[in-house]
């Protein structure tokens, strides 16, 4: 087996934030410091508390095998639509309770957001008061571009990182600007503003500046042939799309089990009840669109309806996110799926999982980080297929079909870590 040669995590690496003020952020940066100071542990988290088998048999854990960033070498920053501080932020967004936030006080307060690229038409119930003023989409690159590098600069990062932990944008689909770098760009410096969304110029900027990009909405956003070229250009890791935190979380560890046993499926009905800002954006019909197209590819994909008509060739799947504001954070989801067995003779599963929303998301965001961060000091580039594993809705060619099996992709993943060390797969499955 070759070996991927893969640099060494040299120097500090910042963690730029799209949406550093939202739950999802604001809960992995608590976590991540809570964690190097030894108070809490990072549970969920793959990089850091997952094991992998070698060929010699033996067990080690992930980041004992590769050379991932340790936890202390890394300095949050970020860009949102509001001023507060992290501190200031997670307290508002009440996921994590005082006395946990309190143990990492005086780092949270010091990140303090720049102001985000922020384009009202792409998010309706949103109203930023922190932004921007941008004549055009490509003058808008230009300051997040300028902003990466003052942040390399200021707090002294070999390395640059860029995530997308921001509200989901409304829907579109791909056009004629998105089919090409020449395109795209032709599109910023023109300013056209309805192809051109606020997350492309942010996946842009990081490119432009060699810093992986990781889009954890649904948005088309890097999705793009535009976008592939130019991080294959750039030689710089793209990743997304939408974190697989909860009830998709679900059903491709669900749907595997029928297929496997040969177990018919004719409906699968998911409803959500949400509250946080997520929740607020998502109440709008063209931001849910996004999700929605992300949460109903899953089940197809594994299923081969096309492979196997009489199982699953009429299945009927329904998708649902309610605004509840109550709930906050706390997202409740329930799953009805009618299945059916031997001489078609019908069961139905019911699902009721009431998850913790950015929870789920935080050790998601947090490995995404620092897996992009190593494939850039692989030398890997373009879309991280490996990464799938964390993502609702992979991003892949047009050559190519997505994997949605859980079981699979954790393959992938392993799979792409072994190749780093040279290591060959045990003769078993692992």
């Amino acid at each position: 087996m070759e070996k991927i040669e893969v640099k060494e995590a040299n120097g500090k690496l910042g963690i730029l934030v799209v949406g550093v003020g939202g739950a999802v952020a604001t809960t992995m940066i608590t976590g991540t410091l809570a964690a190097r100071k030894g108070l809490a542990k990072p549970i969920g988290s793959i990089s850091q508390l997952a094991t992998m088998r070698l060929e010699n048999g033996e067990e080690k854990a992930i980041k004992d095998i590769v050379p991932l960033t340790d936890l202390n070498d890394i300095v949050f920053g970020g860009w949102d639509i509001f001023p507060d501080n992290a501190y200031e932020a997670a307290m508002y967004a009440e996921v994590l309770k005082e006395k946990d936030l309190n143990g990492v006080k005086d780092e949270l307060e010091a990140i303090k957001p720049m102001p985000a690229a922020f384009d009202h038409n792409w998010a309706k119930r949103l109203n930023g008061t922190h932004i921007k003023k941008a004549a055009t989409r490509w003058d808008m690159v230009e300051q997040l571009r300028q902003d990466i590098r003052d942040f390399k600069a200021a707090n002294n990062c070999e390395r640059i990182s860029v995530l997308w932990a921001a509200s989901t944008e409304i829907y579109i689909p791909l056009s004629d600007e998105h089919m090409s770098l020449a395109a795209l760009e032709k599109a910023m410096k023109e300013n056209n503003t309805e192809a051109v969304s606020p997350s492309m110029c942010y996946a842009y900027a990081a490119i432009a500046e060699g810093a992986p990009f990781i889009m954890g909405a649904p948005n088309l956003c890097v999705d793009t042939p535009a976008m592939w070229e130019f991080s294959k250009k750039m030689n710089v890791p793209i990743s997304g799309k939408d974190f697989k935190s909860g009830q998709t979380l679900m059903k491709t560890v669900l749907a595997p089990m029928f297929k496997t046993r040969m177990l018919g499926v004719s409906g699968w009905f998911s409803t959500n009840i949400l509250g946080n800002r997520d929740g607020e954006v998502l109440d709008d019909p063209a931001n849910f669109k996004t999700k929605e197209v992300s949460k109903l590819s899953v089940i197809d994909n594994i299923f081969e309806p096309e492979k196997y008509p009489d199982l699953y060739g009429d299945v009927y799947h329904k998708v649902r996110i309610n605004y509840y504001p109550p709930r906050k954070d706390n997202k409740e989801a329930w799953d009805n799926i009618d299945i059916f067995g031997w001489m078609g003779y019908p069961m139905e599963i019911k699902v009721n999982f009431l998850c913790r929303d950015s929870i789920l998301a935080a050790p998601i965001a947090l490995d995404l980080v620092l897996f992009s961060d190593l494939a850039l000091r692989a030398g890997m580039c373009g879309i991280q297929t490996w990464l799938s594993f964390f993502c609702k809705s992979p991003m892949h060619d047009f050559e190519h079909q997505p994997v949605h099996d859980l079981f699979q992709q954790w393959r992938m993943v392993k799979q792409t870590l072994r190749d780093m060390i040279g290591e060959k797969a045990p003769n078993y499955l692992d």
